[in-house]
């Protein structure tokens, strides 16, 4: 029957949702202890865990489809169409609850999300600055086309490739 199919794809989602959440949070833990090196090992595991929850949306949508089927509804249904439409109630209250759970873990992924583009955007905003500072200050030059800096001995401080002093 096409309704266990879907209750089983559904348990298998909120499962990915769950390692995807423990993924952002493990990223977050990176972002906060600075640990960049680990950083696109904990990316790629969160691209990978997206993909999976892809292909599971996939399977959920052929499912609800040969559910609606079943239930005189269209197949573009909604869980929650699906939901109120359900001829046993406790069918209802299984895809309530699969439903239910499922926008709680959004919402908390949501929030996930937006603190570790935050954390990146000050690292990225930090390094940049870092990197501003280590830039050399512009030198001026004076009437006589030298650089307005002077060593301690009256000479223009300048880039040498080999000591000239002996």
């Amino acid at each position: 029957m096409a309704i266990h199919e879907l209750s089983a794809l559904l348990w298998r989602e909120r499962e990915l949702l769950d390692l995807l959440t423990f993924k952002l949070e493990e990223e977050q833990l990176l972002l906060t202890a600075g640990k960049s090196r680990w950083l696109p090992h904990g990316t790629r595991e969160v691209e990978q865990v997206l993909e999976h929850l892809s292909k599971a949306g996939l399977a959920r949508t052929v499912e609800v489809a040969a559910v609606a089927a079943q239930w005189g509804l269209p197949a573009e249904s909604s869980l929650s169409a699906l939901a109120s439409a359900a001829p046993d109630e406790a069918w209802a209250d299984v895809l309530s609850s699969h439903l239910n759970a499922m926008q709680q873990q959004t919402a908390t992924i949501k929030e996930l999300r937006d603190s570790n583009d935050q954390f990146l955007r000050a690292a990225v905003r930090s390094t940049q600055e870092t990197m501003a500072d280590l830039k050399p200050a512009a030198g001026t030059y004076d009437a006589h086309g030298r650089t307005g800096s002077h060593g301690s001995t009256g000479e223009s401080a300048r880039s040498r490739f080999f000591d000239q002093q002996f």
